[in-house]
């Protein structure tokens, strides 16, 4: 079982950005955080890094139907998008699968909040896919 969902885009990366994160809020989730990692690889250690961002989206009713099922979950929140540009000039863009991520959570309604939100991730990874006018 992959532990992401993938596909790559032919936008520039700033205008991958602002799509990816269109998506994210048609399917009703929020940036919560938004880590620039070739920042932090410069200003940390002054590596040269690829354009690599990680946005922390989260979906609220489904955060808080789980985080009442499992009070621990939040380990796992907020499930990370990355959009990252590739030595081709594309940019990837890649969501975890919740499913995936929890299997070793043992709670039913957990596990159906993970299928509910890979459902809408996917739709995501669609969108972005097809194009659409978002």
């Amino acid at each position: 079982m992959n532990y992401y969902i993938s596909t790559t885009l032919t936008q520039p990366f700033d205008k991958s950005i602002e799509m990816v994160i269109e998506a994210l809020k048609k399917e009703g989730f929020g940036v919560l955080a938004d880590i620039d990692v070739q920042s932090t690889m410069k200003t940390k250690l002054n590596v040269d890094f690829r354009k690599y961002r990680i946005l922390g989206a989260c979906n609220p009713p489904f955060a808080l139907k789980a985080l009442e099922a499992e009070d621990k979950i939040g380990v796992f929140l907020p499930c990370n998008v990355i959009v990252q540009e590739r030595d081709s000039g594309t940019v990837e863009v890649s969501a975890v699968d919740p499913v995936s991520s929890m299997q070793a959570v043992d709670n039913e309604v957990v596990e159906s909040v993970a299928e509910e939100i890979r459902e809408k991730l996917k739709l995501v990874i669609a969108a972005l896919e097809k194009g659409k006018k978002l």
